[in-house]
C-alpha cells in the first residue's frame, strides 16, 4: 500500500489518509440526499437518484484516487443540479431524460478537452497571481459554505425583492402553488443578517466550532474528524438528532435498485438523447445548453485543484513542470483531470447531474489527506452510505460547518502572495476571490478574475500580456453570460 500510494514520499501515513477520507466523506455526505431531493423535483425516482448519485461518486472517485493518486473526491455538482432542474427542464421544457442526455454530451466534451490538452493550456495561461487568488478565494468559499450549513445567517426577503417562485415570475396575487414552493429567486434587495442564537442548531454549531478550533490549535491527531464526531454525538441532548427516527425501511437498497431500471440508460432512450435531437429548431438552444454546462463544469474543477492543490503541494512544481512538458496523462495533473472529465458520463449513466471534483475534498486535505487512499477510503464509504444511508444522515449539517469553516481559513493563506498594493494585481484578484462566494460559484469567480484581468491589462496598455487562451476563456465566459441571459 506504502509503495502504490507512495505515502512516505508525500510524508504521510494510512492512519492519517484513512482519517482524511472520514472526513472529506462527512464533509460532503449530504449530497447522497440533496441531490435526489433536488433532482426528483423533475420527475426522476428519489430512491434511483439517491443510488445513482452514490454509484457516480464511488466510481470517479475510485478512479481519481487509484489512477491520479490524489486525494481528491467527485460527486453530483450543487449548482450543477439546480440548473439541471430550474433551468434546463423547469425553465426551458426539456424532459429529465433529455437533460441528462446533455449531461452525458458535456461529459464526452469534457473528457475530449482533456485528451487534447485543452484544460492542462487553460491552466498554465492562468497568472500566476491570479490562481493564488483563485486559492484564497475558494477558502472565502469554502468557509461561507459553512456559515451557511452552520446556519448562522439569516436573509430577509420581502415581497419587492423577490422575482421568481419554482422558477417562474413572481406575482404578488398569486395565493397558493400547486406542489408548495420548493424555490425563491430574490434580487439585491435581500439583507443578510447574522440568527439570533435562539436555534439550537446555530448553538451547535458555534460549539463545534469552538471544540475544532480547541483540538487544532492543542494539535490534536485528526482534529477537524474529531470535532465532527463530537459536535453529533451533542447535537442528540440538544433534540437536533432523534436517533428514534432511523429508519432502514425508508431506505430500502431493494426498492433503491428497482427504481434505478427507471434512470439507469435513460439518457439513450427514445425520450433522451433521441428526442434532444428530433427536432432542428430545438438543435440551437441544445447545444447552448450544453456550452452552459460544460463551461461551469470545467472551471469548478480547474478551480479547486489550483486552489488546493498548490498550495498544499498535492501538485508540486515538479509534477507541474511534467504538466508543462511531458506528454500523455505522465503528471499527477494529467490524471486527475481524466478521472474527473469521465465522471460526469458516468453519472449520466446511471441517472444524475454532472460529477464534479468536490472544493470539501479541502477539508480531507486539510486533515492531513495526500494521496489516492484518501480518495479511496472516501469512495468506500460512500459504498457503505447503500446500506448504512440512516445513520450517514444523522450527522448534521451544523457538525460538518465547523471544518468547513476551519479549512477555509487555512486556504487564505493564498492571498499572502497577491501583491495588493498594485491595483493591476489587485482588481482582478479581488473580483477572482471575492464573487466566488458572493456568487457561490467557482466558475463565476474565475469567470470575473479574467474579465477584469483582461480589462486591466487593455487599459493599462499591456495586452500582450494576455495569453491568447486567456482571451478565448474570458470570451466564452461572456458568451456563457449572454447565453444564460438568453435562456
Amino acid at each position: 500500500m506504502d509503495k502504490f500510494f507512495k505515502l512516505k514520499e508525500n510524508g504521510t501515513n494510512v492512519s492519517t489518509e484513512f482519517l482524511a477520507g472520514l472526513t472529506t466523506f462527512f464533509a460532503m455526505s449530504y449530497i447522497i440526499f440533496v441531490n435526489p431531493n433536488i433532482l426528483s423535483k423533475t420527475g426522476m425516482p428519489f430512491q434511483a437518484v439517491f443510488l445513482s448519485t452514490i454509484i457516480a461518486t464511488v466510481v470517479s472517485t475510485l478512479v481519481m484516487g487509484l489512477f491520479a493518486n490524489v486525494p481528491y473526491a467527485l460527486a453530483p455538482g450543487m449548482g450543477l443540479n439546480a440548473f439541471f432542474t430550474f433551468t434546463v427542464v423547469f425553465g426551458l421544457g426539456f424532459t429529465w431524460q433529455e437533460a441528462l442526455a446533455m449531461v452525458f454530451i458535456c461529459g464526452l466534451f469534457n473528457i475530449f478537452i482533456t485528451v487534447t490538452k485543452v484544460r492542462k493550456m487553460i491552466i498554465k495561461a492562468i497568472p500566476v497571481s491570479m490562481q493564488h487568488a483563485i486559492g484564497g478565494g475558494i477558502g472565502i468559499f469554502i468557509a461561507y459554505i459553512g456559515l451557511k450549513n452552520a446556519n448562522l445567517l439569516e436573509f430577509l426577503s420581502d415581497s419587492k425583492t423577490i422575482t421568481q417562485v419554482n422558477g417562474a415570475a413572481y406575482n404578488v396575487a398569486t395565493e397558493a402553488y400547486k406542489g408548495g414552493v420548493f424555490s425563491v429567486n430574490s434580487n439585491g434587495g435581500i439583507v443578510p443578517s447574522l440568527v439570533n442564537f435562539t436555534s439550537p442548531g446555530a448553538l451547535l454549531a458555534v460549539i463545534g466550532l469552538v471544540i475544532t478550533v480547541v483540538l487544532l490549535l492543542k494539535k490534536v491527531r485528526g482534529a477537524i474528524l474529531l470535532g465532527i464526531v463530537l459536535t453529533t454525538l451533542l447535537a442528540i441532548p440538544m433534540g437536533i438528532v432523534d436517533l428514534s427516527k432511523v429508519s432502514f425501511e425508508s431506505n430500502s437498497l431493494g426498492a433503491a435498485f428497482n427504481d434505478l431500471g427507471t434512470t439507469f440508460l435513460a439518457a439513450f432512450g427514445s425520450e433522451g438523447i433521441v428526442k434532444l435531437f428530433s427536432d432542428p429548431a430545438r438543435l440551437p438552444l441544445v447545444f447552448m445548453t450544453i456550452f452552459a454546462f460544460s463551461l461551469s463544469d470545467t472551471f469548478d474543477t480547474l478551480g479547486t485543484f489550483i486552489g488546493t492543490g498548490r498550495k498544499t503541494g498535492i501538485f508540486s512544481e515538479e509534477d507541474e513542470r511534467q504538466l508543462e512538458n511531458g506528454s500523455g496523462f505522465s503528471s499527477k495533473m494529467d490524471k486527475a483531470l481524466f478521472a474527473d472529465a469521465i465522471g460526469t458520463s458516468i453519472g449520466a449513466i446511471f441517472g444524475t447531474s454532472n460529477t464534479t471534483t468536490y472544493v470539501e475534498s479541502a477539508a480531507g486535505i486539510g486533515a492531513g489527506g495526500r494521496t489516492g487512499l484518501t480518495a479511496v477510503v472516501t469512495a468506500g464509504l460512500f459504498l457503505l452510505s447503500t446500506l448504512l444511508a440512516p445513520f450517514v444522515g444523522i450527522v448534521p449539517a451544523e457538525a460538518t460547518a465547523p471544518a468547513l469553516i476551519i479549512v477555509g481559513v487555512m486556504m487564505l493563506s493564498s492571498f499572502a502572495d497577491v501583491k495588493w498594493d498594485e491595483l493591476d494585481e489587485a482588481i482582478p484578484a479581488f473580483f477572482a476571490g471575492i464573487f466566488m462566494a458572493l456568487c457561490y460559484s467557482i466558475s463565476y469567480g474565475i469567470a470575473a478574475g479574467f474579465i477584469f484581468y483582461c480589462l486591466v491589462k487593455v487599459i493599462t496598455g499591456k495586452a500582450k500580456d494576455i495569453h491568447p487562451i486567456l482571451w478565448v476563456a474570458t470570451g466564452l465566459f461572456i458568451l456563457n453570460f449572454i447565453i444564460l441571459a438568453l435562456l
